[in-house]
């Protein structure tokens, strides 16, 4: 895709509407949201929190980050750095539930909400990667 015609196809792009847009936005606020419940518990685990909350919020922002790329490899390029904080975020899930911190109910939701956040950013870049092969 050209820089102009992704130029044009960005200011046609309703980014308020988008479901990307709006789950990354809302699992960011949910990480931000847990994350002000934990350090309250134990200040020994705040490094793990911290990281939690840096790569959960991370996924949004790289999100909105890459509805104003200045070009398509850059759109692309901040949304396969979502995938890579969507993935780190399950990690830090997955360590928080296997050490008690997350209860059953938490984790499940939270780790739900994060796999369809993957799901949709694979979907995005798959679709990203079959249009630019069709240009070329």
């Amino acid at each position: 895709m050209k820089s102009e015609e992704f130029a044009a196809a960005m200011n046609n792009y309703r980014r308020e509407e988008g479901p990307l847009h709006q789950k990354s936005y809302a699992f960011a606020v949910r990480i931000v949201n847990m994350f002000l419940h934990f350090t309250n518990e134990d200040w020994k685990l705040q490094a793990i929190y911290k990281q939690v909350l840096r790569s959960g919020t991370s996924i949004s922002a790289n999100v909105h980050e890459s509805e104003f790329a200045t070009s398509a490899a850059d759109f692309s390029n901040k949304l396969h750095i979502a995938l890579k904080e969507a993935n780190e975020t399950i990690h830090w899930l997955k360590l928080l539930h296997d050490t008690n911190i997350l209860d059953d109910k938490c984790f499940t939701s939270m780790y739900q909400d994060c796999d369809e956040l993957i799901a949709l950013l694979v979907s995005s870049i798959k679709t990203i990667k079959h249009n630019n092969h069709l240009k070329n």
